[in-house]
């Protein structure tokens, strides 16, 4: 039964109570590798030798910096022998970020990221055998990032749309059409404009226009549920799911879902 972990449903602030976003499908697969990735899997019991796949939105440091910490530990403590392989999809030139990143993490302790890592650099792919492939297609975020968002369809032809990191855009909304669930980075509140993030108005917009698919709020800007530091959680509809910590999306095989919240609440 597919499912996706959410480790973590903080902006690159960390609110209060809320790690950086990190999706976690099947148990497999990581879409991008915050700073906090190595205490995110160790609070959720998995080793990153579990781990076989990563698809990388852009490259910004909230979204990468874990990146060298979690080669590292798979290098020397969980994946020593090399058994398990790790597939990287990304841009083209990404491979070459990734690299410098390790360089100047870790000088000489992982300079031969290739014996380790299969680089995928395709616009679609087979995510291995996992039963997910993937159009990754560009989004409105800082250009400098090469920002893009997956559209991962299962072989249940369940369809998930992961946003990246984006304001509202076209691509977002042609793809929103044809999707069951929407994951969206929710980054910035409504003070000002900010194209390259969702607002919560952005987010209200972008629901109504798709009354057909759940809403999932992620990469939030607000503080975590019940905590009174930081920005308030906005109010929004009710069909609008503001995710947190721990929560998890479960996917039948007759394309039905549900939200698992961590307290056990559906």
């Amino acid at each position: 039964m597919p499912r996706v972990d959410f480790l973590g449903t903080g902006n690159a602030f960390s609110p209060p109570g809320r790690m950086h976003a990190l999706a976690l499908i099947d148990g497999t697969i990581l879409v991008d590798t915050p700073p906090t990735l190595l205490a995110q899997l160790r609070r959720s019991g998995v080793p990153t030798s579990d781990i076989e796949h990563i698809l990388f939105t852009h490259w910004h440091g909230d979204h990468n910096f874990g990146f060298p910490f979690f080669i590292l530990d798979r290098k020397y403590i969980s994946n020593r022998n090399l058994e398990i392989g790790l597939n990287v999809y990304l841009r083209p030139g990404g491979t070459d970020i990734l690299n410098g990143l390790c360089k100047v993490a870790f000088p000489g302790s992982l300079e031969s990221l290739d014996s380790m890592i299969n680089w995928h650099e395709g616009e679609r792919e087979e995510i291995g055998d996992t039963g997910w492939k993937f159009d990754r297609f560009p989004v409105k975020h800082n250009p400098d990032t090469d920002p893009h968002g997956y559209e991962l369809v299962h072989d249940c032809n369940f369809r998930l749309l992961h946003c990246g990191d984006s304001g509202p855009c076209e691509e977002i909304d042609l793809r929103a059409a044809n999707a069951d669930v929407i994951i969206v980075e929710m980054g910035m509140p409504d003070i000002g404009d900010f194209p390259h993030h969702h607002r919560p108005s952005d987010v209200i917009s972008l629901a109504s226009r798709n009354p057909h698919a759940k809403i999932l709020v992620t990469h939030n800007y607000a503080s975590g549920e019940g905590l009174d530091e930081g920005f308030d959680i906005p109010q929004l509809p009710d069909h609008i799911c503001q995710l947190e910590d721990g929560d998890s999306l479960i996917i039948s095989e007759d394309k039905s879902f549900e939200i698992i919240r961590k307290n056990g609440k559906k």
